[in-house]
């Protein structure tokens, strides 16, 4: 695997890194507004995202190269309103699906096929990722201040939770 390869799969790792922070700065907004239900769901999308960077963690050291650790920016803490939450979260997941197919370039590039066959699960997971975050982006704006359908929806967020398939 070339130096370039290797060194992006490291940037993705700490971007999936900065993923679960990211996401956990949503779930402390949420916290503040004391809608338990919402931040519970940007917690499970931390947990996901930490999951990620330590597959990508495994999968350099089992082709034997080091995994690199590197300093994260500062995510956004303020938002205006729970549509803007979930807006960023899903220009982030949008930007996370750039930078994989990028990945998948280089690694197309480089005919390193075992990496390909690696970058598949995560480029079908951003498939999912983003249909989630468009599709409760179209039901935060159909209820817009609808109070009950707001309660529904963080009740319901309140019972989500991850599971990590085995590494």
């Amino acid at each position: 695997m070339a130096n370039e390869l290797i060194h992006s799969l490291n940037e993705q790792m700490n971007f999936e890194f900065y993923s679960a922070h990211t996401y956990m700065a949503m779930a402390a907004y949420c916290s503040g507004e004391s809608l338990d239900g919402f931040a519970n769901f940007f917690i499970v999308q931390a947990e996901e995202e930490r999951f990620h960077a330590m597959k990508i963690y495994k999968f350099l050291n089992d082709r034997g190269y080091r995994a690199t650790l590197t300093a994260m920016p500062e995510p956004t803490n303020e938002y205006t309103s729970m549509l803007d939450v979930f807006e960023h979260g899903y220009a982030h997941e949008k930007r996370n699906t750039e930078k994989f197919y990028h990945l998948a370039d280089l690694a197309l590039n480089e005919r390193e096929h075992a990496t390909i066959y690696f970058l598949k699960w995560f480029i079908d997971e951003q498939v999912e990722e983003e249909a989630l975050f468009d599709n409760l982006i179209q039901k935060l704006r159909r209820i817009e201040q609808d109070s009950n359908a707001f309660y529904m929806m963080d009740t319901e967020f309140a019972g989500r939770s991850f599971t990590a398939p085995a590494l």
